[in-house]
């Protein structure tokens, strides 16, 4: 039996993982211990491996035997049962039938185990890297469209331009010419916006830090939306006047402007909105504050993920679900991170925390 065990060990090292080792493992118990038959249960990929003839309920048999954790021999069937473990983890079971020893049963439980955890390590691994070539690729196709827009739109702007300097246009012509220019500008933000997206989604942008002045770039932000934002009150709260962080400028501004383009749009009439900076150890916190419409707490889980709106009246609002994914990635590529709360009571707060450079913290 020793010299079996040692041949079926020598086998299981050479598995092909590429080709369904689950077969391949109960055909190989059968052939190497000379049994009946043979099944497998992976749970992981809920799928069972047998080999040899079986009965009817097998299956059910081999499941149970996993969910249960039922360990047995019948010496009248000639049955055996074992539970795949890894440390004190069940990953499958076993079923034997046939003339088999107790401990050389639990031997080969514990070889197709490691067989197991070998194949799915190998697959997660296959999975992880197919992930990240399909979001490397998709994010290079977002760049490359970007860029492709990039070009006639600035020939639009520029013939409309070109029209309203002309002038001896008809009100009608002169009203055509301002859209062209105001929706070929909200496009060209919205390339902008994929751009970023695309370049931080790659992580292939270098961060161009520079010592940048907390207040004054929330005024130059806040001013940028001067005609969105005539008729709301806009509250700015800053611990002190010569507070600065060591960050990407451009970055910070497109977090800042997405937050409180959203506050913008989805907060109460007349109600205020607050923009807040809190200085933590190793840390800065940013917060926009408005009063609107509640968002659920299963959205809230997702609502900074790309292209996710929030369904209900909120989603009637013109967007395209890019902005906040574009703040997550500025905070993260800081070292820091984004959440939000919400409740009726107290409104919704977007919030985003950047890590302190070791240069500002010299410098304060």
């Amino acid at each position: 039996m020793n010299e079996k065990l040692y041949e079926f060990i020598q086998h299981t090292t050479q598995l092909d993982l590429h080709r369904q080792p689950g077969r391949q493992l109960a055909s190989l118990i059968q052939s190497t211990f000379h049994l009946e038959a043979v099944a497998l249960f992976d749970a992981d990929l809920n799928r069972i491996y047998q080999a040899g003839d079986w009965f009817a309920n097998m299956e059910n048999l081999v499941r149970n035997t996993y969910f249960f954790e039922s360990v047995a021999e019948d010496a009248e069937t000639g049955l055996v049962r074992r539970v795949l473990r890894i440390g004190n983890l069940p990953v499958g079971a076993l079923l034997l039938r046939g003339e088999m020893c107790p401990n050389a049963s639990t031997a080969i439980a514990c070889l197709v185990a490691i067989a197991f955890d070998r194949y799915h390590s190998h697959a997660n691994v296959g999975r992880t890297e197919s992930a990240r070539q399909t979001e490397q690729m998709r994010a290079t196709v977002l760049d490359s469209l970007a860029h492709a827009y990039k070009t006639p739109l600035t020939a639009i702007r520029a013939a409309s331009t070109g029209l309203n300097e002309m002038g001896n246009l008809t009100p009608a012509q002169s009203e055509l010419v301002d859209l062209i220019d105001e929706q070929s500008g909200v496009l060209n933000e919205l390339t902008t916006r994929l751009l970023k997206t695309a370049r931080l989604e790659a992580h292939d942008l270098t961060l161009r830090k520079e010592t940048v002045a907390v207040a004054p770039l929330i005024e130059d932000v806040v001013a940028s939306f001067r005609d969105e934002l005539a008729n709301t009150p806009v509250n700015v709260a800053v611990p002190r006047e010569d507070i600065s962080i060591c960050c990407d400028r451009d970055l910070l501004v497109a977090l800042l402007t997405q937050y409180i383009d959203n506050a913008g749009k989805y907060s109460r009439a007349g109600s205020p909105i607050t923009i807040q900076v809190a200085e933590r150890p190793g840390e800065i916190v940013f917060s926009v504050h408005s009063i609107g419409p509640v968002i659920k707490p299963a959205d809230r889980e997702r609502i900074f993920d790309r292209y996710f709106r929030c369904a209900g009246p909120a989603s009637r609002v013109s967007g395209t679900g890019i902005g906040l994914s574009v703040a997550k990635r500025a905070a993260q590529a800081h070292g820091g991170d984004v959440w939000m709360t919400s409740d009726r009571a107290r409104g919704t707060t977007f919030f985003a925390s950047l890590l302190v450079a070791p240069e500002t913290e010299h410098a304060s």
